[in-house]
């Protein structure tokens, strides 16, 4: 059950009191979407309070219906309780455990990213509990704009969302697919440079849109749209149990699933990452339990294998050479995608990809019109589209090589390109290129207001320095 007004405001006061007796502060949470060592010797801050929806204003003809929502829901618990009000988040990140306000301070995207941008821009309050001790209410617009604007991307360096009001947008019962098949990269692109200009392909309204590189050769976009039937088959795909998603994105040409169902379509087999485990060997499959085919359950595997390192054991024992773990989300600006996407498939062995289509959205509460870059910590610009380029595996080590040396190539290619990375994995920036790319000398601006004692650790020393 969510808070009622007292109960948040006790909640408040105690988080204030908590950050206020600690040195150094990282937040305590069952589950994480993170990809880097992290450091377990500073004190750990339960704000497990702020979870729900704590209000859902109706839409009006000039505004849409928001929520306000406590900073650690998960987005899983988000949407049950927004699809009975008949509304979603703007946009939904692809895996069940993902929190509001992790989206927010680490970056989140999904297939709606081409029209809808990414979940920080359809955020207009937010409670924040800073280094200070104080949680300050911070709008695109009031006296804490700096730290509105310069949270997304912060990953807890600024401090922690208790609560964010959201906009919303109205559902629809079901989502009818379209797999298009490409043979070249080149006719790809441009097909996402055609949707993210009119919304619409053949004559069919595009309400959402990602895609999945198999090889250089083969290339699907699935278009997503609203509907209100099932429209050319008995009853929606199920892709929760025995059936595996990315493979029917191979051998179908039109589906349709649950607005549910398709939201979730890529948590019951970590996209593809699942088949590490053995979970789409169909013998075991059959008698995995279905509530251990999500992605919360196959990161507590790699979690223990990164700190136990069993399988590189015996890895080791059979001769085989050791691996670099590769797991990044990139954003590309379209024009160079298929640049970075030959290169990669040139020299990264990793397939499949997944490919997301994200614009800044145009206007709104969220920005200044005239900002191009109105994201202090991650300056994707307004009016330029790109493509979120997704790859999570792990390549051979090759003689003489480093560990770190694939993931440095990409990091190089991808700043070339003009490109960023998102921060919820390994990086490896030296600390002068780190800061041209994620906020430099505005950054140190807002971290001293906020956090001048510096109990939460640097946005670098999380990132890269794994404190």
């Amino acid at each position: 059950m969510s808070p009622g007004p007292a109960d948040l405001d006790r909640a408040i006061a105690r988080a204030e009191a908590d950050v206020r007796s600690m040195e150094g502060v990282r937040l305590a949470k069952k589950t994480s979407n993170l990809f880097r060592p992290r450091d377990t010797a500073t004190g750990r801050l339960d704000l497990s309070e702020f979870t729900g929806v704590l209000e859902v204003t109706e839409a009006t003809d000039d505004r849409p219906a928001t929520a306000m929502v406590g900073g650690l829901t998960t987005y899983e618990q988000l949407v049950d309780e927004l699809l009975p009000h008949g509304v979603m988040p703007l946009v939904v990140p692809q895996l069940k455990t993902i929190t509001l306000g992790g989206a927010v301070t680490g970056l989140g995207i999904e297939s709606t990213s081409f029209r809808s941008g990414l979940p920080h821009e359809s955020v207009t309050a937010m409670r924040i509990l800073t280094g200070t001790g104080d949680v300050l209410t911070a709008t695109p617009d009031n006296e804490h704009a700096d730290l509105f604007h310069a949270f997304p991307n912060s990953y807890g360096s600024l401090g922690y969302a208790l609560t964010l009001t959201i906009e919303t947008e109205p559902v629809q019962p079901y989502v009818a697919l379209r797999h298009l098949r490409f043979t070249g990269l080149t006719d790809a692109m441009d097909a996402i440079g055609h949707i993210m200009a009119t919304r619409d392909w053949d004559g069919e309204a595009v309400d959402f849109l990602d895609g999945v590189v198999f090889s250089g050769t083969e290339t699907y976009l699935t278009l997503g749209r609203w509907t209100d039937q099932v429209e050319g088959q008995p009853q929606p795909s199920n892709y929760t149990g025995q059936q595996i998603y990315y493979r029917s994105i191979q051998h179908r040409r039109r589906d349709v699933l649950t607005v549910r169902d398709y939201l979730w379509r890529w948590d019951t087999d970590w996209f593809w990452c699942s088949r590490a485990f053995g979970a789409q060997v169909p013998a075991l499959r059959r008698v995995w339990p279905r509530k251990w085919l999500r992605s919360d359950f196959y990161w507590k595997i790699q979690d223990l294998e990164a700190r136990r390192g069993v399988v590189a054991t015996v890895d080791r024992w059979r001769g085989r050479p050791e691996q670099e773990r590769v797991i990044q989300d990139v954003e590309i600006p379209l024009e160079r995608t298929e640049e970075f996407l030959d290169w990669f498939l040139q020299n990264v062995p990793i397939e499949p990809i997944w490919l997301c289509p994200v614009q800044l959205r145009d206007s709104g509460p969220r920005t200044s019109p005239g900002d191009e870059t109105p994201w202090t910590l991650y300056p994707m610009r307004r009016g330029t589209a790109y493509v979120n380029v997704g790859f999570w595996s792990a390549v051979p080590i090759a003689d003489g090589a480093r560990r770190g040396d694939v993931n440095r190539a990409i990091e190089a290619k991808v700043t070339e390109l003009g490109g960023h990375k998102g921060l919820y994995s390994e990086a490896f920036y030296d600390e002068q290129t780190f800061a041209g790319l994620y906020g430099g000398d505005s950054y140190e601006q807002v971290k001293g207001r906020y956090d001048p004692d510096g109990r939460f650790p640097t946005l670098y020393d999380k990132a890269v320095r794994a404190r």
